[in-house]
């Protein structure tokens, strides 16, 4: 943060972790700082709550539609503004709330490394597909909607890992769109351009909200690039019928092994001229012979290609190519304009000929005062009280019973009981069942509800004006109740976040005390060394996950084909399975968390709350072989 401060002065820092924006601006940082699509800000009240931290812009969520994007301009404070995801790769998981990579070896999604397990083949009842695999974004004509939502000041392409060609192409698409967006002819243009930008088979996904349509394709191959040919193996026995005369024939043998071992020579005929610089992709991502190769000479339309795969990497004869990547004389020629200007830049800006970049800093962040310690709680997280216990007490000395708030919760729970429960709040609110949670959460207030965790950290707003109802024996009322900044709750009420707001640093947490907030749950994805070290600066008392099955992605959208609560096995046998909560579908893995073995660690290094989540496996689900520390003895950097 500090050597973008001095040395590059960028316009607008994109962030996600709360502790960033006041790391950046303690590093004193003059730009904007916007708030990325892993933060989650879903919903209309969201943005006040945004605003109010010093962000200018929100980037929002991958699955609203055009209706939910102009009820969240409508309500964005004048001094906020939005960007909208326009076009690219989707993930089926919503950002933010994606833990499959990272629960399956410590490659963090939230952190720019995910592996995309969701790519892979899965099985279901003896059938084979990407149930998870989405198409790309695309919205191509229907991008006019958006240009009547005046708070919309920027659309997002997505990009990660694609060439200049994409870069190129769509953005000359999505120019034309915008500045012509009632010209049949540009219109025609712009989709001819996105046609040739060699992304994945394209979706609208939820953006027309008469017409939601899930972006899986179970039984199609997702994977971006445009069809150029199919692998041909030139083998030795073949290549000696056709060449020349040849009586020994060991001329033509040893030629087909050193091009491929056994299997001989790999050609393509391709359907398009193909160009120096080229890049093709041989296969899927999930075969075996899966590789990429350049294109280093002209080859014409019909041509031949003969492809030298890396050793291993032998593909069989119909396998597909796909370019991936090129770069046309005229798009050369443009990148090396830009080059001119950059070093045209850079020359501008020396101070002379020995400076050089200061890559050194001794810039120290400001930390906040640690928290007080408060006694240890065990928290039993449920999503319903077991049968036969809706009137009973839910705390037993440590333990507590946690719930998810839903309208069923609200029903059937005796309101003797409501102040002794610790609510839990959904990981993501979207903007049309916004109203309801704040009916939900009036209702259990009135009803005597004291403490709640909120697994975004927007959902503060759902507590603004709320009155605490009868009083009961609460945890807020106990000695050990926590208390904020100013040296009471809330308004009563003792708000925590939740383990899904990804809280990782000691600068996060103080943004949260600062809100409102009077203990935390750490992201669950930390490292042991990380987490055992984070009490020790925190102003806030903590909470971990400690056992139980973890979700490893929550989705709105749809996947073709998956029947819920029954066993997925990946191609590693690995069990996962699906289960339906509101709008949203969970995914869950077969082996679940447990950090049991290192309670007394956790206690001794400073945690307040233990959370162990009771969610029942399906009866066809078979029972976990294993468990999993998550990532304790991984390091995430």
């Amino acid at each position: 943060m500090d050597r973008l401060a001095r040395e590059v002065k960028p316009h607008v820092l994109i962030l996600q972790d709360l502790g960033a924006i006041e790391l950046a601006r303690q590093a004193g940082f003059e730009g904007e700082v916007h708030l990325s699509t892993l933060a989650n800000v879903s919903s209309p009240s969201d943005l006040e709550v945004a605003a109010a931290l010093g962000a200018r812009c929100v980037v929002l969520p991958r699955e609203l539609s055009i209706d939910e994007i102009h009820a969240m301009s409508d309500a964005c404070p004048d001094n906020l503004a939005l960007e909208v995801f326009i076009h690219g790769a989707l993930c089926y998981c919503v950002s933010g709330r994606c833990y499959w990579s990272s629960y399956m070896g410590g490659k963090s999604g939230l952190r720019g490394r995910c592996v995309q397990p969701c790519r892979r083949v899965y099985m279901q009842k003896n059938r084979e597909a990407r149930f998870f695999s989405c198409r790309d974004l695309s919205l191509d004509v229907l991008v006019k909607t958006l240009l009547s939502a005046p708070r919309v000041r920027a659309w997002k392409i997505e990009g990660r890992k694609k060439g200049a060609h994409y870069v190129y192409y769509t953005t000359a698409a999505y120019v034309l769109l915008r500045d012509h967006p009632e010209d049949p002819q540009a219109k025609k243009n712009a989709v001819e351009l996105l046609d040739m930008a060699l992304g994945r088979p394209t979706t609208r996904a939820r953006f027309l909200p008469q017409r939601v349509l899930s972006p899986t394709a179970p039984d199609e191959q997702t994977s971006s690039g445009l069809l150029v040919g199919k692998i041909a193996v030139h083998t030795a026995k073949n290549a000696a019928a056709t060449a020349k005369p040849d009586p020994s024939g060991r001329k033509k043998e040893a030629q087909a092994r050193n091009r491929g071992k056994a299997a001989g020579r790999f050609i393509i005929k391709p359907r398009q001229a193909l160009l120096p610089g080229d890049l093709l992709r041989v296969g899927y991502e999930d075969e075996s012979w899966h590789h990429t190769s350049p294109v280093t000479r002209s080859v014409p339309k019909g041509g031949t290609f003969t492809l030298m795969p890396p050793h291993g990497k032998y593909p069989k004869s119909g396998v597909p190519v796909f370019l991936i990547d090129r770069k046309e004389p005229e798009l050369n020629a443009a990148i090396r304009e830009w080059e001119r200007k950059l070093e045209r830049a850079m020359r501008a800006t020396r101070k002379g000929p020995e400076h050089e970049a200061d890559f050194g800093s001794d810039f120290t962040p400001a930390m906040p005062a640690r928290a007080g310690r408060v006694p240890g709680r065990t928290v039993i997280l449920r999503s319903a009280i077991p049968h036969g216990r809706e009137g009973k007490t839910s705390a037993r000395g440590n333990t507590v019973n946690g719930l998810w708030l839903s309208p069923r919760s609200l029903e059937i729970v005796s309101r003797t009981i409501f102040g002794k429960i610790s609510w839990w709040l959904p990981p993501v609110i979207w903007p049309d069942e916004w109203q309801n949670w704040q009916e939900m959460v009036r209702r259990a207030v009135k009803q005597g509800a004291r403490q709640f965790v909120c697994n975004q950290p927007w959902h503060i707003a759902l507590f603004e004006g709320q009155t605490p109802g009868a009083r009961s024996k609460s945890a807020v009322e106990r000695p050990d109740a926590v208390k904020n900044e100013s040296g009471q709750n809330r308004g009563g009420l003792e708000l925590l976040a939740g383990p899904f707001c990804n809280t990782a640093n000691a600068l996060a947490l103080e943004s949260l005390r600062r809100m409102g907030f009077c203990g935390a749950f750490v992201s669950p994805e930390l490292s042991g060394e990380d987490m055992l070290a984070l009490p020790a600066s925190s102003p806030l008392p903590l909470g971990v996950a400690l056992s139980g099955f973890w979700p490893v992605g929550i989705s709105r959208f749809e996947a073709d084909g998956v029947r819920l609560q029954e066993p997925l096995s990946s191609p590693k046998r690995e069990i996962f399975w699906t289960r339906r909560y509101g709008q949203n579908l969970w995914l869950y893995p077969g082996w679940p968390l447990d950090l049991e073995a290192r309670r007394e660690e956790l206690e001794r290094a400073g945690y307040s709350w233990f959370v162990r989540i009771d969610e029942r496996r399906p009866k066809d689900v078979p029972e976990p072989a294993r468990t999993t520390e998550f990532n304790w003895n991984l390091s995430l950097l």
